[in-house]
């Protein structure tokens, strides 16, 4: 187990050591495209935290992606350099989740997804109406506060770690509570588990982390507005990503973002798909709901067994 888990961290680490050079010696569209995935990465596996882990699914989250890109205009545009404004954006987001997470906790189910469904609108709505925020117009981040080496390094290491943060939990006493509340919430309780401060917990972590992913995206594209970062449809393909790729698992999030990224990707090429996105992933899910319910994880994972049968059998 040990040289496993020494083994993992090799692998992480060659990762993050090829993100944080990848600048010198990859031209700025491969970084554009990897930029996107990374932050897919984020965002799905933050979702995954709760939605996986837990078994609660919020269609919410672009709420906590909003607060951070929001909060780093705000305080940029007032003279604060932006990377100072990140930390601030998570624990915003954080405390956010927390003050809704409290009552709609006791929710459970569909009572649960729809609560998330309305929150995430009102705050789209207030966001609309707030002048200072600039109102559905969105605002324009402060001249000269573009880096982007800086923003690709932060984005994409923040995507390895986070990968990192949600094996640990998987393998932790927290996560094996997490994963009694999605088996079955009343027998954990039951047990001594206090299932609502669970919940909060790792709500107000996933969303910390979405909080500071939502800075670095109004770094990167230098403006936001409610229709780029509190979009229902974000807020869709937030959790289509985990589902698609392989909920409740760390590598199934991650899968799941590449293949959403890349998607994403070829729908920009071709405007007339681009309409047509929500579609199209919503075609997706049915497939693999339908032909392999555990994600493209599942199906690798089958897929190897099936190859390691063939090899033992001919050998």
């Amino acid at each position: 187990m040990t040289s496993k888990r020494a083994l993992e961290a090799a692998g992480m680490l060659a990762v993050a050591g090829a993100l944080y050079f990848a600048p010198s010696f990859l031209e700025r569209g491969t970084l554009n495209d990897l930029w996107s995935v990374a932050l897919a990465v984020v965002l799905a596996s933050s979702w995954n935290l709760l939605g996986g882990f837990a078994g609660q699914v919020s269609i919410g989250y672009s709420a906590f992606l909003g607060i951070g890109a929001y909060t780093t205009v705000l305080l940029a545009l007032q003279g604060t350099p932006p990377v100072l404004t990140l930390p601030l954006g998570a624990l915003l987001a954080a405390g956010f989740s927390v003050i809704i997470g409290y009552p709609t906790f006791r929710l459970r189910g569909p009572y649960f997804t729809i609560a998330t469904i309305g929150v995430g609108e009102a705050v789209r709505v207030v966001a609309s109406s707030l002048s200072f925020a600039g109102g559905a117009s969105g605002l324009r981040m402060p001249a000269g506060s573009y880096d982007f080496e800086s923003n690709f390094r932060s984005m994409t290491l923040l995507a390895v770690a986070l990968v990192w943060i949600a094996l640990a939990i998987s393998r932790s006493a927290f996560g094996s509570a997490l994963s009694a509340v999605r088996q079955d919430i009343d027998a954990a309780e039951a047990l001594g588990v206090n299932s609502t401060r669970l919940k909060v917990t790792v709500h107000a972590l996933s969303a910390a982390l979405v909080g500071l992913a939502g800075g670095l995206f109004a770094i990167n594209f230098q403006y936001v507005s409610p229709g780029s970062v509190f979009d229902f449809r974000l807020s869709l393909t937030i959790v289509l990503m985990p589902i698609v790729g392989g909920v409740g698992t760390v590598a199934g999030p991650v899968l799941g973002a590449i293949l959403f990224g890349w998607l994403q990707l070829k729908l920009l090429s071709i405007p007339a798909l681009l309409s047509s996105s929500l579609f199209i992933y919503g075609a997706l899910l049915i497939a693999v709901m339908l032909f392999e319910p555990k994600g493209l994880l599942g199906l690798v994972r089958r897929l190897w067994a099936r190859r390691l049968r063939r090899f033992y059998i001919d050998a």
